[in-house]
């Protein structure tokens, strides 16, 4: 008979609220400046003389590698705890955000916005945050934890959206990177908040201990798993678009760069809403059927948008219904995961969803700079943002929604 880690009751200040709410105030700090940099495209762009498809490889690259550290930087968490991860990460976020702010050519962005600040939020963003409450808050605290973690990197997004604006108006776009820069160290004392207890006592189960390749294994050849993996990638494509392109695309159609910061804040604001809706949902409903709506939900939202004329009234009504449906994937995704293998290999293997996620962040940045550039317009990113969310909706339908069966025979 072999031992497995469960939660144990936390001593002293640390209880369940408080970890969610440290876990919360981190999020804040790491989402805030990245979902707000497709402010910085225009300025940046014209400081420099570059079209808009440099910033978008940029920040392409950014989501690539953010996605491809996710894994790994998930697996350390899992193995040595999540505070040295979050605090590595967050330094290396503020660095590519500092540097990003003296890049003059397009290589000193690709490594500064685009190598530094993705693999730096592998190690501080909403996986690594999920992945440590989930081991730390008992299970009847986890759907909350997660709906709540997810709903305030939403609020960052709300929060630093009109920040940036009036940052960038009042000091200029330089300044104002470097303001977030430094704001990101804030994570570093925050991470020990979220640190592991010692002395957890084990319980007893008769399943041998699992090893990374026989988690991965086990993973990859369950087909729920995978369709959740391939279900997330529209996830990442249109979130991704939507942030860095969204303000551009207003300007082009005649719309003031104020109404898409409030745009983009309206989002994050409604998805507050969104994200604690859906976790509260996944409690006692099918977290499919939660996922399958949700896609056709932002798929519907985007063809009835692009076909109506532009104004500011359309313009906010549309980042209202895309919060709703914004970062609320994640509570039922992420939930999904553990119900499936359990928490001990949580945030490794939400990473790999989460990878999924970010090779569609990747495309979907990378696609709206260069179709742009060789059309005039992101009108086929739009209809590609469509098809995809109706993909997804079909995807996620068929997954079995139990945990995977692990016989103690068979592991013996």
């Amino acid at each position: 008979m072999s031992t497995a880690t469960v939660p144990s009751k936390l001593a002293g200040w640390r209880t369940p609220a408080v970890l969610i709410a440290c876990g919360c105030v981190i999020a804040v700090i790491s989402f805030g400046p990245r979902s707000s940099l497709g402010f910085f495209l225009t300025p940046l762009s014209s400081a420099n003389g570059w079209g808009r498809d440099v910033f978008g490889l940029a920040l392409a690259i950014q989501n690539l590698l953010w996605g491809l550290g996710q894994p790994f930087a998930g697996a350390i968490a899992d193995k040595y705890g999540a505070p040295r991860v979050l605090s590595a990460g967050a330094i290396l976020y503020a660095a590519g955000i500092y540097l990003m702010a003296q890049s003059n050519t397009p290589g000193m962005l690709y490594i500064s916005a685009g190598v530094l600040v993705g693999f730096g939020l592998s190690g501080c963003a909403m996986p690594a945050i999920i992945g440590a409450l989930g081991k730390l808050v008992p299970e009847s605290w986890r759907s909350l934890a997660f709906g709540a973690g997810t709903a305030a990197g939403s609020f960052g997004q709300f929060l630093y959206s009109p920040i940036a604006v009036g940052l960038m108006e009042t000091y200029g776009w330089q300044t104002t990177l470097v303001v977030f820069s430094c704001l990101l160290l804030l994570i570093l004392p925050l991470s020990l908040t979220l640190m592991a207890p010692r002395g957890v006592a084990p319980a007893p189960t008769t399943v041998p201990p699992q090893s990374v390749s026989q988690a991965l294994a086990e993973a990859f050849r369950h087909r729920s798993y995978v369709l959740l993996v391939l279900g997330f990638f529209t996830c990442g494509f249109q979130l991704a678009f939507v942030t860095v392109h969204l303000p551009s695309y207003l300007v082009d159609r005649g719309l003031s760069v104020q109404i898409g910061g409030w745009t983009l804040a309206i989002i994050g604001l409604f998805n507050i809403i969104g994200s604690l809706g859906s976790g509260y949902l996944g409690g006692f409903m099918p977290k499919r059927y939660i996922l399958s709506a949700i896609y056709f939900g932002r798929a519907l939202s985007i063809v009835v948008f692009i076909l109506l004329p532009a104004s500011p009234t359309a313009t906010l009504i549309f980042g209202a219904v895309t919060g709703l449906l914004w970062l609320s994937t994640v509570p039922p995704t992420s939930g999904l995961v553990a119900l499936m293998f359990g928490t001990k290999w949580l945030t490794m293997l939400f990473g790999f969803a989460f990878f999924s996620h970010q090779v569609g962040g990747f495309l979907g940045v990378w696609l709206g700079g260069v179709l742009f550039e060789m059309t005039g317009s992101y009108n086929i990113v739009w209809w590609l943002s469509v098809f995809f969310g109706i993909a997804s909706a079909v995807i996620n339908l068929p997954i079995v929604e139990k945990p995977v069966l692990r016989p103690a025979a068979a592991a013996a």
